[in-house]
């Protein structure tokens, strides 16, 4: 089986940008509490952070993490999180039935985010609270004193501000489960408000406000539109969210989500156009899909655990998939078609970044270690940056629940100028035939192949634990050549690979 694709040097989509490689971090189940801090863990530093998950983390050079929910935030009261430690309440959080102790708060937020080489993206209460909370909190995060709140975070121990840019509206406030939960309307209102307000205090913000929580909600795509008209001329982007399940065990057809997830973007795409021209206005909004990943294997645990925790417990172990190899397949697919997108999409977020859902996971005073799925994002958002190509692929493909047309070799790449090289991350679909890939590299000149990592593994089930952290992980590549101007790989049954040309 053969399949081509043509990369030429003319023909690109748009400068990726680099908060599409970003994470998120929420006030739930092991995340904050013994995922990134745990202050009598052996590798913690003075702040109670654990320095293995912090290397982990810089790894992955993440440009931006969102905080602190996720539906933890729609009822958060932010004041919870500051000043001394032993003063700050304990919280019962509705959303997960839990209760917070607020012993990580912004200011520890901040500290971590300086130590992995990260910025900051906060979200703001929009459900049990709305415009005077947030712009007090952004008074205390961004202004440099003489005022109540900045006054307050210095006496709390920071003297200069944040200066944080990127700014939510709240979240997921189409969802029923939402504290707060609003119509299109009600939202649209309040949210327009509240971006008012607060660019009154700094016109240079961005903002973000709240799109559908998934492309099967009753009110979408309505609910874009809707919130949109109250909103476009106020805000920089809108957020949508998706996770993805092989709930039935069939993973050519769970790998086929990947086209549903390419036209839930280009469905919310045309709506912004939409609403644009009705606006006649020169602005331009762009997405910010700051929730994204795999989620299912964990379900039945979390009912039984949320069901019968006999209170409210604190950190636990909540939302916590173990990946597979087959998930490596679907992530891979993922970051695929972000690239592919990145006309529009400009900010994405993988959820959540330790122990839920996440690529890193940790035990309680013992280790921490890459999930599978850590390795397809460590890719991408190490080589993925520069300008996405606008590639002409022609791959056989098979029908799913999802696209009459799946190909099975599905394929983005990334040039980027600055270091010289093209960037190819590609998947195979195909249950059990090898494809012969050859890439066209026109207009580019002569390249040699200076990387080539392979993923592949002969259980789709295989997972990476404390004990045996690499048993899914990748390893150098042969085979692959470049003659003639033309890239050829072979792509074996259910693989990822990434193909780094030098030119």
């Amino acid at each position: 089986m053969k399949a081509s694709v043509v990369a030429h040097k003319d023909y690109t989509i748009s400068k990726i940008d680099d908060r599409v490689y970003g994470a998120f971090l929420e006030h739930l189940g092991r995340a904050i509490y013994e995922g990134i801090y745990e202050p009598d863990h052996p590798t913690a530093d003075k702040d109670g952070m654990r320095g293995d998950v912090a290397k982990l983390v810089r790894d992955l050079n993440v440009p931006v993490v969102r905080y602190p929910g996720g539906n933890f935030v729609s009822a958060y009261n932010w004041e919870d999180g500051v000043g001394p430690r032993e003063d700050r309440p304990t919280r019962l959080d509705l959303a997960w039935h839990t209760s917070d102790s607020n012993a990580v708060g912004v200011h520890e937020f901040a500290e971590w985010c300086t130590t992995v080489g990260t910025e900051m993206m906060l979200a703001v209460n929009l459900g049990s609270r709305g415009v005077d909370d947030a712009r007090n909190f952004l008074e205390y995060v961004n202004h440099p004193g003489g005022s109540y709140w900045s006054d307050l975070r210095i006496k709390n121990g920071r003297k200069e501000p944040w200066n944080v840019k990127m700014w939510c509206l709240g979240n997921e406030m189409d969802g029923p489960w939402q504290v707060g939960h609003k119509d299109a309307d009600e939202y649209g209102k309040l949210a327009a408000n509240t971006a008012r307000a607060m660019r009154m205090f700094d016109r240079s913000l961005e903002l973000i406000v709240c799109g559908s929580s998934n492309s099967d909600m009753p009110s979408y795509p309505d609910w874009e539109r809707i919130v949109l008209e109250h909103t476009y001329d106020h805000v920089d982007h809108i957020s949508l969210h998706m996770y993805f399940a092989n709930r039935d065990d069939n993973t050519p057809n769970y790998l086929g989500l990947a086209e549903k997830l390419d036209t839930y973007i280009e469905t919310v795409a045309a709506t912004i156009k939409q609403v644009k021209a009705k606006k006649k206005s020169k602005r331009d909004v762009f997405i910010s899909f700051d929730e994204w990943n795999v989620w299912y294997h964990s379900n039945k645990k979390d009912r039984e655990i949320l069901d019968g925790n006999g209170g409210w417990p604190h950190a636990p172990g909540l939302l916590e998939d173990v990946y597979n190899f087959e998930d490596v397949l679907m992530v891979g697919l993922i970051l695929n078609t972000f690239i592919r997108r990145s006309d529009v999409v400009k900010i994405a977020c993988i959820a959540q970044l330790v122990n839920v859902i996440a690529p890193i996971m940790t035990e309680k005073g013992g280790p921490a270690w890459a999930q599978t799925i850590y390795y397809p994002y460590f890719f991408a958002s190490i080589f993925g940056r520069g300008t996405a190509l606008q590639l002409q692929t022609n791959s056989p493909g098979y029908e799913t629940n999802h696209a009459k047309d799946t190909p099975f070799v599905d394929v983005s790449g990334v040039h980027n100028e600055e270091d010289g090289t093209l960037n190819f991350f590609l998947v195979n679909r195909h249950t059990s035939e090898s494809i012969e890939t050859e890439v066209s590299l026109q207009g580019f000149g002569n390249g040699t192949i200076i990387d080539h990592q392979v993923m592949t593994h002969t259980n789709l089930k295989a997972v990476n634990t404390a004990k045996n952290q690499q048993e899914v992980a990748p390893r150098k590549g042969e085979g692959a050549a470049i003659a003639n101007g033309t890239l050829s790989v072979k792509l074996p049954p259910y693989s990822y690979q990434m193909v780094r040309v030098k030119l």
